[in-house]
């Protein structure tokens, strides 16, 4: 790897210790290298252990991210009331709308951005309960998350569950991105075991996200028959694209997808409604892995947690109208290069992609796009923090 990429590679991850920059420039320098001009032994390792640390995690921690307080938001006098259980400890109100989110912090600034469009643009914010997942491993990151979370919003009905994303890692595959490669991206497919058995209908959200509308309306998404989640359906996009040649001249693993009720379409798993029990009934977790291991085997896929789910619930799917993801706002995975809105009306914008809106804006290039973005942006900027 060249050292401007490197660079590229840190800044896209927002990494600000100085001290750790340096010992790269340092390791850059003429003499570092051997005599055939390839860089020496140490620097290679250092860079290889530099990513490796920092590919999953920012150095950007929330003692060094301060966010503003949110308003509170209340619910407006046609909402029903919750029905809550006897049990103080009980969190599923069948009538609340349940919202499952992953929550750590190289995307706490999106996580925070999310949750405040989520309240902002519904009639009965106090009926939402969220369901952040964090990394088991970073115990002490999730108190952290947790302060934070209490701080910015005091009146929010939230829980936090540990993954145990090392006992994950060991099904994870190597993506073209390194940040598709972090555990906590597979834990939407663990929601089931995660959550309590009493949560039977769950809306998924990725954190480089925003809502316009109202999320009760993706909530009530129908999911009957087979279907055991809902998201819009790309029929338009190169399904063969997200499969390797040799998933495709296998034959007993191409039927799979032939025999689907429909035609299987790509769908993008930063928003989905899913119905937790049928998903538990269906032991689809163990599904998800049996290709995970397969992937271990034989290099079937390219891209990170997306493939399993294809091969799973690709045609089995509930539609959902695309306004309810207008993904992709963040480019593709490798340049981040802006991109417009896909034609027709819009209830969430989605920054899948390479660039992120608070990245791109912090740098001084954001896309026309971002602006819609900044308004939910809660992180204080460095005067204010200096007037508090």
């Amino acid at each position: 790897m060249k050292m401007n990429e490197v660079f590229q590679v840190l800044a896209s991850s927002n990494v600000l210790y100085l001290s750790l920059s340096l010992t790269v420039i340092t390791y850059s320098n003429p003499t570092s290298l051997n005599t055939k001009g390839a860089m020496a032994p140490p620097s290679f390792f250092f860079v290889f252990f530099f990513i490796l640390i920092f590919s999953c995690t920012s150095a950007t921690t929330t003692q060094q991210q301060r966010f503003k307080e949110a308003p509170k938001f209340y619910n407006s006098p046609t909402c029903a009331t919750l029905r809550h259980h006897p049990n103080p400890n009980h969190t599923c109100p069948d009538n609340a709308v349940h919202v499952a989110m992953t929550l750590d912090v190289s995307y706490l600034r999106g996580s925070m951005a999310a949750i405040l469009s989520v309240l902002q643009h519904t009639s009965c914010p106090e009926n939402v309960i969220f369901h952040f997942v964090t990394a088991a491993s970073k115990s002490s990151s999730a108190a952290k998350l947790n302060q934070t979370l209490t701080t910015s919003f005091p009146y929010l009905n939230f829980q936090i569950y540990p993954f145990d994303d090392d006992a994950v890692s060991r099904l994870i595959s190597t993506s073209i991105r390194s940040a598709l490669d972090c555990p906590l991206n597979y834990a939407r497919s663990y929601l089931s075991t995660l959550l309590p058995p009493c949560v039977a209908k769950i809306v998924y959200l990725d954190s480089d996200l925003i809502l316009v509308d109202d999320i009760s309306k993706l909530a009530e998404t129908p999911l009957s028959g087979t279907a055991v989640l809902a998201a819009p359906e790309y029929c338009s996009a190169n399904f063969s694209a997200y499969f390797t040649p040799s998933f495709w001249s296998n034959p007993s693993l191409s039927l799979v997808l032939a025999n689907r009720r429909r035609p299987p379409c790509y769908f993008n798993t930063g928003v989905m409604v899913i119905d937790l029990r049928q998903w538990r009934e269906g032991e689809y977790t163990t599904e998800i892995e049996e290709w995970m291991e397969l992937q271990k085997r034989m290099r079937i896929y390219e891209l990170g947690s997306l493939p399993p789910f294809l091969l799973v619930f690709a045609g089995r799917i509930a539609a959902v109208d695309h306004r309810w993801n207008q993904h992709g706002l963040g480019g593709d995975n490798f340049r981040g290069l802006c991109r417009d809105l896909h034609p027709g009306p819009v209830s969430l914008l989605h920054w899948s992609g390479k660039g992120k809106p608070w990245a791109r804006l912090d740098a001084g290039r954001p896309c026309p796009l971002d602006a819609l973005w900044a308004p939910y942006d809660l992180l204080e900027t460095r005067f204010a923090a200096l007037q508090a």
